[in-house]
């Protein structure tokens, strides 16, 4: 349908206006702002169609037409750019020497030959005019098409030797790229390309465009510790997330976990994280912290039973009243929400250890019993709960139940099971 439309289109269209091609057209240009005929749009929308369906030599017809009767730039270019992708090289060499007639005074017209110079392999026509044109504008595009040729020609250190020289003009890091790349994909110079690349960085500060390439060569190398410099100062850019979480990949693949815990306190971007990292380092007092903040931002109650926990354990068994009350406070306000067995035992154990409110705690650890009668640690301390109430016998009778299971020989257990023993030795006494 779209071709039988289009065919039917250039037939209205090409019948009702004269057959100019840019060949024959002057170079006066045109308000784009202004409509130069009355089916420009028309001819756009087709233009536009052609190209979106990969028709691109028809859509290069249709901007031919279009800059012949507006004599409009921006239609010649787009009829170039069509020709190339359509691969009529020689057609474009052909439209701008002629509209040119020799001079570079429209830089993105020559460019349009430069480049299909270089497809349809004229190379030593493309390096004569490219040479020609970035000495007419020092622009770094036309650099960049001057290196095009060398290494099209496979002249790899020409074309370093002139990037090299293009970049000392102003430190342009296309320019730097280019080279690093040649160096390092060419020459096989590696650490020639990375220093050129670090040296950079070093005076001018981390792009995304070189530290990027950077990233790639030190992966490439397997340098993980290059790779981890260049992610932190990336970061320090940038402060991206995805970055983030290599740095996090390379401290952990390293297992400097100090040093991850350490970028992790200056950048908050996973606590979750952060919060193992200070469970596994024993740090409960930060730990307790973090999670107490956690709960803060989110208001989930599990946050707000592991700080209580994490708070009560960083006093390692010397815990102060006030303290107490305010980890019975918070476990006892979890609790009313979510019944969890580890919040549950914990705030029962605690009441039962620190002859708060035995009968209380008690209560606690046999409601969780109801949902996991076998556990261990729930046992031993119903058990104590027992003790302290100085009914020793029942509390022997449910440590029997420990035995032979993992948690027996844990000295918080042997040292129940010792008080419970001495207590039944005691009351025969």
């Amino acid at each position: 349908m779209y071709k039988v439309l289009l065919l039917l289109t250039f037939a209205l269209l090409f019948s009702a206006c004269s057959q100019k091609t840019p060949q024959a057209t002057a170079q006066v240009q045109k308000d784009p702002s202004k409509k130069a005929f009355d089916a420009e749009d028309t001819y756009i929308i087709f233009a536009l169609r052609a190209e979106q369906v990969g028709d691109y030599k028809t859509a290069a017809k249709l901007f031919e037409q279009l800059y012949a009767k507006s004599e409009k730039k921006e239609y010649l270019y787009r009829y170039l750019k069509d020709k190339l992708i359509a691969k009529e090289y020689s057609s474009v060499i052909e439209s701008v020497e002629h509209i040119s007639k020799g001079s570079l005074s429209d830089p993105k017209l020559i460019r349009f030959e430069i480049i299909a110079l270089l497809e349809s392999n004229q190379l030593l026509k493309a390096k004569e005019l490219s040479l020609s044109l970035a000495k007419e504008t020092n622009a770094v595009e036309d650099e960049l098409l001057v290196s095009d040729a060398y290494i099209k020609a496979k002249e790899y250190e020409m074309a370093v030797s002139y990037l090299q020289n293009a970049y000392m003009k102003d430190y342009n890091e296309q320019l730097l790229d280019k080279m690093a790349l040649i160096l390092y994909t060419k020459l096989d110079k590696k650490q020639e390309a990375i220093q050129k690349l670090e040296t950079h960085l070093e005076v001018h500060g981390c792009s995304k465009t070189i530290c990027n390439r950077l990233i790639g060569f030190y992966g490439h190398e397997k340098n993980i510790d290059g790779l981890l410099s260049v992610y932190k100062r990336l970061y320090a850019k940038e402060k991206n997330e995805a970055v983030a979480e290599k740095i996090i990949e390379i401290y952990s693949y390293k297992r400097e976990y100090v040093k991850l815990m350490n970028f992790l306190e200056e950048h908050p971007v996973n606590n979750e994280l952060l919060l193992q990292l200070y469970l596994s380092s024993k740090n409960y007092a930060k730990a307790s912290e973090l999670a107490h903040k956690l709960y803060e931002e989110s208001g989930d109650y599990n946050y707000l039973g592991q700080s209580a926990i994490y708070k009560y354990e960083s006093y390692k068994g010397n815990v102060p009243k006030k303290v107490l009350t305010s980890v019975v406070k918070d476990l006892t306000e979890v609790v009313k929400s979510d019944k969890n067995t580890l919040f549950m035992n914990y705030l029962g154990y605690i009441l039962i250890d620190h002859d708060l409110d035995v009968k209380k705690g008690m209560n606690y650890i046999k409601e969780v019993l109801k949902k996991q009668p076998d556990s261990a640690y729930y046992l031993d301390s119903l058990a104590w709960g027992y003790y302290k109430l100085g009914q020793c016998h029942k509390a022997k009778k449910i440590m029997q139940k420990i035995v032979g299971l993992d948690v027996e020989n844990e000295p918080e257990v042997q040292e129940h099971l010792k008080k419970i023993n001495r207590c039944i030795q005691k009351s025969k006494r």
